[in-house]
């Protein structure tokens, strides 16, 4: 069973899915399973192998699925002793189980593969994140034109989510070239539950964008998800600086940094984080 996990993980690896591994890494007295065996968990709840079955097996499968959905490990303990005050069972012994999620990287998604867009696929790769370029227009939408992503979607705005899957490990930047593009492409790309979905440009070509959604029918709320113009104020100009500008915002919101200078976040008694330590 062992084997057929770590086959399941390759795979898992190799198709950018994702997944929680779930092992028993303490077992005290008389438990289901015995310290390291392991259970493999996917998003839809079906799951290889076991930690001990009935309702400890149903409480570790629970927490793998937030495991997965917040990325954070867990190390969940359990005595089973007593139903009635709410154990998992009656074996009498105790039981630890660490659940480790399994993430793909996340994904930038880079919809318009002009100038800035093309930055914006290098700067992304260099930093770690998987990345997809889409674009309607084919010729510049594929390895030749647009080095250094992972895949190409030369297809509308609007049939992207039919090809890619959109999630919360998903950061889209949409670079197009106007805003009618972005009014038709937007209404399905805030139905997805992205990271992240900036729109390049000024605030008069977001304005108009905004009118043209709000006509669609689409919410406040989602229209109020869009990050535009996208990027923290670096006074960029070049291509390059506008995609440091870009990714430095979707690094300072994944990681929940506060954009102010390293200099500002010291301490009174002259701490703080100082990079290059």
């Amino acid at each position: 069973m062992t084997v057929d996990i770590y086959r399941a993980l390759a795979e898992i690896e190799k198709s950018n899915e994702s997944a929680a591994l779930c092992t028993v890494v303490k077992s005290i007295g008389s438990t289901p399973r015995h310290v390291g065996s392991k259970m493999l968990v996917y998003p839809d709840k079906k799951f290889v192998g076991t930690v001990g079955g009935g309702d400890l097996e149903n409480r570790v499968l629970n927490e793998a699925l937030l495991a997965m959905d917040d990325g954070q490990t867990r190390l969940l303990s359990y005595t089973m002793a007593d139903p009635a005050r709410g154990d998992p069972g009656v074996c009498g012994g105790t039981v630890e189980v660490f659940v480790e999620p399994i993430l793909p990287p996340a994904t930038i998604v880079v919809i318009g593969a002009g100038h800035v867009g093309k930055a914006v696929v290098h700067l992304a790769k260099w930093l770690g994140f998987r990345v997809a370029v889409s674009d309607d227009r084919p010729e510049f939408c594929n390895p030749e034109a647009t080095p250094d992503a992972d895949a190409y979607y030369p297809v509308p705005m609007g049939e992207l989510p039919a090809h890619l899957k959109l999630n919360n490990r998903t950061y889209i930047v949409i670079t197009s070239r106007g805003s009618s593009i972005d009014a038709q492409g937007l209404p399905g790309l805030l139905e997805a539950d992205a990271a992240y979905v900036g729109v390049i440009g000024s605030k008069r070509r977001w304005l108009t964008t905004v009118k043209a959604l709000q006509a669609k029918g689409v919410s406040e709320e989602r229209i109020a998800r869009v990050h535009s113009p996208m990027g923290l104020e670096l006074n960029a100009e070049t291509p390059e600086e506008i995609a440091v500008s870009i990714l430095a915002e979707i690094l300072m919101l994944r990681d929940k940094g506060t954009g102010k200078p390293m200099k500002a976040n010291k301490t009174e008694a002259g701490g703080g984080s100082t990079a290059g330590d």
